[in-house]
């Protein structure tokens, strides 16, 4: 099966598939985020009147990446892109989880954790192999480095190629996220209308979409459910017998 013939499957996964490897979500009332309102440590206004605060919060959420391993949906997708299938990956998630699954091309919506960049100049990015960033840490125009994430307010800079890889899609595959927050809840408006599009949650049926097919499994259940049929016929279907738009 060659990369031109084989099925692209556009998965868009969030914060739900990354809480299975103990990463915690913000939304959750045990999160990270219960004792730091969003306005505190995740917008620019936050960064500006402190960014110390700022800098340690994103600290600790990075030593938990750190800490945290790839669970079962995150190695069943690496293991479909190793057979063959054309795997894309849109995380709204900042980890390097299904990187370190061994999946290959994988799109962050909202930057990445474990790398710091230029304050002043977006375009100018550092790898954090280890350790944090801290005040007095400066990029290579003298400015302070900051996480390479999206804050509330921003723009989120990848999201036109977020487009066009859902617009090439033969299947949609959406795990772990409510696709409540924009503009990634617009991305499904994006795929083709012959592309099938499933939704993996334990809420699936209260969350799907019209149209929208539902199993309603955790992200470690699912996603290796569906990617055993994948292997196993060569081809991305919805089985009517195990769920139904």
């Amino acid at each position: 099966m060659t990369e031109r013939q084989a099925p692209h499957l556009v998965v868009l996964s969030g914060a739900g598939i990354s809480a299975e490897s103990g990463i915690q979500t913000f939304r959750a009332a045990d999160g990270l985020w219960a004792d730091h309102p969003v306005e505190e440590v995740a917008t620019p206004g936050a960064w500006r009147r402190d960014p110390a605060r700022v800098l340690a919060f994103y600290n600790a959420r990075r030593d938990q990446v750190r800490r945290a391993r790839p669970n079962l949906a995150h190695r069943a997708l690496a293991a479909l892109e190793q057979q063959g299938f054309r795997v894309s990956i849109i995380t709204q998630n900042i980890d390097d989880l299904h990187e370190r699954a061994g999946s290959r091309h994988v799109l962050h919506l909202h930057g990445e954790i474990l790398k710091a960049r230029s304050s002043v100049d977006r375009r100018m990015h550092y790898p954090l192999p280890r350790g944090g960033i801290e005040l007095g840490d400066i990029c290579d125009k003298g400015s302070q480095l900051r996480p390479d994430v999206v804050w509330f307010g921003e723009e989120v800079p990848h999201f036109g190629e977020a487009c066009e890889i859902v617009g090439s899609a033969d299947l949609v595959l959406v795990v772990g996220t409510s696709l409540a927050v924009m503009p990634a809840a617009s991305l499904l408006q994006h795929a083709p209308l012959e592309a099938p599009c499933v939704l993996v949650d334990p809420e699936a049926e209260a969350l799907a979409p019209p149209g929208v097919a539902c199993l309603s499994q955790s992200a470690g259940e699912g996603v290796p459910a569906l990617v055993r049929h994948w292997r196993r016929e060569g081809r991305l279907w919805l089985p009517e017998t195990l769920w139904a738009p």
